[in-house]
């Protein structure tokens, strides 16, 4: 009991002590050891990395997940030390409203055909994401906090302790001070000279240890670099792999949606059979391609003789029969997929170079094509036309 009251009143005795002497430091009636040059510069580097480290890995955690709550709620089943809840992400969530949506509008009609397609390119943008938060947060975001919740903790405890053992050495040099001071106007004995000298050695003997500890961990700050410098590479990878697996998954459901709005403008999804006349649609080219080709009327068509029966425009439902004019054809470029809604079409490949030319009484959204012996009405959206 007496060992526990004098350790007690020992250790309030170094905390009074320090305390003193870190407000007289303050108010500038004490004086201070000042570490070398090369140590401020570890601190610096040090406190720069943590400060770097944790603004990084917070604004990373809102690029993986925007919603605050699903953060807050993932921190507490880290502290919890238990596994989080598998959570569904926008894309897939949004596929799920599109599938659905489809049944209920038909999975027949066009909007609910392409609402499937478009649903189904969202589940795997959806599921890539899940990959790609997956990744980094192994690869980027655990290597972070494992230094700040450690390393660093180590660092700071070091620190902190180095502190104290500064503060008892500059409290016993400010104690051997005055015990000379006394001495010297005869006061005191030279026994308590002696005591504070003997203190003194041994508070700096403990300082400089603690300073070589403290200096050690600073210098692993230099390891840490190249350690999330090696994280970074690795996050930069799962990035641009998501990215480009987003960028196929959208080419890919460009080319369906192309190829089905290329059966939409030749007239094959009619709503109503028994409709008479075909929807607007049906003849109007998309405004952003139409804007990016030339005018058709630069093709020369066949002339019409007045008087003689138009044998041309009569065959135009059968192009396979329609030949070329003597001149005034033209090489097109294709930039979509198209499949032919019947037989007076012609199929069309991203990518490939066909003849084209138009006839007298066309659809003016509407050229002859030819590749090789076959030949086929294709609609001008589908064409770039080259001079």
């Amino acid at each position: 009991m007496d060992f526990n009251v004098k350790k007690l009143a020992s250790d309030a005795g170094v905390f009074f002590s320090r305390a003193m002497q870190f407000t007289e430091e303050k108010l500038g009636q004490a004086e201070k050891t000042e570490l070398d040059a090369h140590f401020e510069n570890l601190l610096a580097r040090a406190d720069c990395t943590k400060n770097w480290t944790e603004k990084i890995l917070r604004q990373t955690e809102v690029l993986l997940q925007p919603n605050p709550s699903a953060r807050v709620e993932e921190f507490l089943y880290e502290k919890l030390d238990r596994k989080v809840p598998s959570r569904v992400t926008n894309g897939e969530l949004l596929a799920q409203y599109m599938t659905e949506a489809a049944n209920d509008f038909g999975p027949g009609t066009p909007y609910g055909k392409t609402l499937i397609k478009v649903g189904e390119t969202q589940r795997r943008l959806g599921a890539a994401e899940r990959d790609f938060i997956h990744s980094a947060s192994i690869n980027f975001l655990t290597p972070l906090r494992n230094f700040l919740e450690g390393d660093w903790r180590t660092i700071s405890k070091e620190r902190r302790i180095l502190q104290n053992r500064r503060l008892d050495l500059d409290a016993c040099k400010a104690r051997l001070k005055k015990a000379k001071a006394a001495e010297a106007k005869a006061t005191l004995w030279s026994d308590e000279v002696e005591k504070a000298e003997h203190e003194l050695r041994l508070t700096q003997t403990e300082f400089d240890r603690q300073a070589e500890v403290t200096r050690l961990l600073l210098e692993g700050i230099s390891s840490t670099h190249v350690n999330h410098l090696r994280c970074l590479h690795e996050f930069v990878e799962s990035q641009t792999n998501y990215y480009a697996q987003c960028y196929q998954y959208m080419l890919d459901l460009q080319k369906q949606l192309g190829s089905s709005k290329g059966e939409i403008f030749s007239g094959t999804f009619v709503g109503n059979a028994e409709s008479t006349s075909p929807p607007p649609a049906a003849t109007s080219p998309p405004a952003v391609a139409a804007a990016t080709l030339p005018a058709v009327p630069t093709i020369p068509v066949v002339p019409t003789i007045v008087g003689v029966p138009n044998t041309v425009a009569e065959s135009v439902l059968n192009p396979n029969e329609v030949k070329p004019p003597a001149s005034g054809t033209r090489k097109a470029r294709v930039l979509y997929d198209y499949e032919a809604a019947d037989s007076t079409e012609l199929a069309l490949l991203a990518d490939e170079m066909i003849t084209v030319y138009s006839l007298p009484g066309m659809d003016p959204d509407w050229l002859i094509g030819e590749r090789g012996n076959q030949k086929g009405k294709v609609p001008v959206t589908y064409l770039e036309l080259l001079s």
